[in-house]
């Protein structure tokens, strides 16, 4: 029942947020980057904070370290929706912000300094990376909900790590989102807002865990958007073009753009591929090693990615032959 009156809740603070939106025209407007054609609602993904809001009220004494991190890289994130912002402004609030949240977990106590050195590159690259992978009608939020369940999951059946509400409040948020988002036409973008928040959300959960298990395992909850990104950015530093700026070289964009499969189908296709590895790695979770398991994860997902060079490449003759 909580989570009923919760979706309610927030079912309206989102028909609220449209009328906001609409009134002050924060619109998402294509351009030959984007993946969709008409202009839509942006920033829907603000449901996320205030999911966090609303949980936050009820957990004030232990929750907030994580959601004054949580509002400092939302609000930044809404500021660069409506304005751009540059570079630095941001990295720097997700640096304070992600400093707040391992101030919390005590990494600093438990890990030495080069482990705390990975740590933020791994945290601020997961941001960006959960924010260059918003690109298409409803992958946020199934791939949010595929994460979160896999989370839920191992909390609930393998090891405590963390309130459970905590996790299906983020679920709910990401139901609710899908609504609007998951459509032929959606309603709305998640945006930075969304994108970014949700991304802060999951960093604390999976870095809770690493460091409760003492395995870096629960990385691969992240595999298919992990691969996806960091192999992107090595292919657009190998053709020398800023990794910041907008382009079309991710695999779903390939898939949903050259090759006009339906967005929709994409983003579920993206999403059961990481409940197929979330799965493996749920059941082989001290059964197998982890360096193990890590490579029957990354090998075929990497060859998988290789797919993208061979539609490239395909569509490149057709265009030289066409000419």
């Amino acid at each position: 029942m909580e989570y009923i009156i919760l979706g309610v809740v927030l079912l309206i603070i989102m028909l609220l947020y449209f009328k906001v939106a609409d009134h002050f025209n924060i619109i998402d407007k294509p351009n030959q980057r984007s993946s969709h054609t008409e202009i839509t609602l942006r920033g829907g993904g603000i449901i996320f904070w205030f999911s966090a809001l609303l949980y936050f009220a009820q957990h004030i004494q232990t929750n907030y370290f994580f959601f004054t991190g949580i509002t400092l890289v939302s609000l930044i994130s809404f500021w660069d929706d409506i304005q751009n912002l540059s570079n630095k402004i941001r990295i720097s609030i997700h640096f304070l912000a992600i400093t707040l949240i391992f101030f919390d977990l005590e990494l600093f106590t438990l890990i030495p300094i080069w482990g705390v050195i990975i740590s933020y590159v791994f945290a601020i690259g997961l941001i960006n990376a959960y924010n260059f992978m918003d690109g298409i009608n409803g992958i946020t939020g199934l791939y949010t909900l595929v994460v979160m369940g896999a989370l839920l999951y191992v909390n609930t059946k393998i090891q405590l790590f963390t309130d459970g509400m905590f996790i299906k409040y983020a679920m709910v948020a990401s139901l609710i989102f899908l609504f609007f988002n998951y459509r032929k036409k959606a309603k709305c973008f998640a945006g930075d807002v969304g994108s970014i928040a949700i991304a802060f959300w999951i960093i604390y959960l999976v870095v809770k865990l690493i460091l409760i298990t003492e395995s870096l395992i629960w990385l691969l909850f992240l595999a298919v958007y992990g691969v996806d990104a960091v192999c992107t950015i090595l292919h657009r530093l190998y053709l020398k073009q800023n990794i910041f700026e907008a382009h079309r070289l991710h695999l779903y964009q390939v898939l949903s753009n050259e090759y006009k499969i339906q967005h929709r189908l994409v983003s579920l296709l993206y999403a059961l591929t990481q409940t197929g590895i979330s799965l493996i790695v749920i059941l082989f979770y001290q059964k197998v090693q982890d360096s193990l398991i890590f490579l029957i994860v990354i090998l075929p997902l990497l060859l998988l990615y290789s797919s993208k060079f061979y539609l490239l490449n395909k569509i490149n003759l057709r265009l030289n032959h066409g000419a």
